[in-house]
């Protein structure tokens, strides 16, 4: 047995103390936010912010498949007009193929892309550099990353019936996709990803993932469903609640969400919403907002629907925050998304609606904040930064640049790039407004 000299215990005892204690310092400076009262808290005070959606970050983090001279650059324009919040998916599962994201960070089911995982770490530490908080959403119930199809064709549910390809129907697809919530292998898969996740050591801070105040919340996946009937909603309950309380058994630290759409994500019946949303460890809801998707939005009567696009919304917007304040919930409107002109692709097209849509949501933020309202943070949808696309045809290719527009749409579409500079210094002024 090999014996060490006291003088060299004692400093190995020192190192390692301050090497904590040094850990321990830089995690304070980004103060965790919290819940109190229907209210987000930064340390001491309210939290009010606009933040954006970049599902994309991590894989542009990545060392050897990524752009970090991009990502820093992105991070550093984000920071400067305001946004610090950023909604983040925890990597793409399966082989990629068309309309899915490539490369994924869990390729095969419980193998994943270690670059990947380095790139998410990256991401984070920058973050903190900048004061800013990521939501990372750990599973997704549309094809663009694999998501809940793919565990079902991992474990012997048949080749996922993609809607993007002509010989299959989105009602197929809904109807393939449900089966997830009542598949045992499929589930038990799932919970191992989060676990893996959320046991996770940042490579860079040497942070636990579940200590690591960066990590505002995570969130269950982007938009599951109650999907086709209401019949699914009992098998849908159970999983979301398994996975809520899972959660929450790992990490007593972080917030939880879901990351639903709101009553579209059951059924239009907001009752639902309100009953799925009844847990006691979730700790703020979501809802989403697609004027274009719901066809709200014409782009043959464009000055006309953008205004009443406004008016839905803010009725859409009432509607969950009063259930917001019934469960006294702080409520998120994590995705909203406004096409350019014409919906056109290209990044010099006009974004005068885009900018009359995002001005009017704003004004709702701030003026919850005035009230100590229940409506506590915006993701828009989303930011692209420095993407290069190409607006002829829209279709995105492996190797070509990730944009905020997810590769089963057309590339440009609800996308804000660095060169919109009037929906930036929109953003800019109503970070301002809401943060004086």
């Amino acid at each position: 047995m090999k014996l060490f000299h006291p003088l060299i215990l004692l400093f190995l005892v020192i190192f390692i103390s301050c090497k904590e204690a040094s850990k321990n310092e830089a995690n304070t400076k980004v103060k965790l936010i919290t819940v109190k009262n229907g209210q987000f808290y930064k340390g001491e005070n309210p939290y009010y912010f606009i933040g954006a959606n970049y599902w994309y970050g991590p894989l542009i983090a990545a060392k050897n498949g990524g752009d970090r001279e991009r990502l820093i650059k992105e991070l550093d324009l984000m920071k400067s007009i305001g946004i610090d919040n950023l909604r983040i998916l925890v990597g793409a599962e399966g082989d990629g193929g068309d309309s899915r994201v490539h490369p994924a960070l869990q390729y095969e089911q419980g193998k994943y892309n270690e670059d990947l995982l380095d790139g998410l770490d990256f991401l984070l530490t920058e973050m903190r550099k900048r004061n800013m908080y990521a939501v990372l959403y750990l599973n997704n119930n549309w094809i663009w990353s694999g998501g809940m199809s793919q565990y079902l064709e991992w474990n012997g549910y048949g080749t996922v019936p993609n809607p993007f390809l002509e010989q299959y129907t989105w009602d197929e697809y809904m109807n393939y996709t449900k089966q997830f919530h009542s598949c045992e292998p499929c589930k038990e898969a799932f919970y191992k990803h989060v676990k893996f996740i959320m046991g996770r050591t940042n490579s860079y801070t040497g942070l636990k993932y579940t200590t690591d105040n960066v990590i505002m919340s995570w969130q269950v996946a982007n938009e599951p469903r109650v999907l086709m009937t209401p019949e699914h909603e009992a098998a849908f309950s159970n999983w979301l609640n398994e996975t809520v309380d899972l959660i929450e058994s790992l990490d007593a630290i972080h917030l939880i969400s879901t990351g639903a759409e709101g009553k579209a994500s059951y059924l239009q019946d907001i009752e639902m919403y309100k009953r799925l949303h009844s847990n006691k460890n979730i700790d703020y809801l979501t809802m989403h907002m697609w004027p274009k998707n719901w066809g709200w939005y014409d782009i043959n009567n464009e000055a006309l629907t953008t205004l009443e696009s406004i008016e839905k919304a803010n009725n859409y917007m009432n509607e969950h925050i009063l259930i917001a304040q019934q469960l006294n919930k702080p409520i998120v409107m994590s995705e909203f998304g406004f096409p350019r002109e014409k919906e056109s692709l290209s990044p010099t097209a006009s974004i005068q609606n885009r900018n009359t849509f995002y001005k009017a949501i704003f004004e709702r933020i701030s003026e919850s904040k005035k009230e100590q309202g229940n409506l506590a943070g915006l993701n828009f949808w989303g930011f692209a930064g420095y993407a290069k696309t190409n607006p002829e045809n829209g279709k995105w290719q492996p190797s070509d640049d990730f944009t905020a527009d997810p590769p089963q749409e057309p590339q440009g579409l609800n996308s804000v790039f660095a060169s919109d500079v009037s929906t930036l210094e929109l953003i800019k002024k109503a970070s301002l407004k809401l943060n004086k």
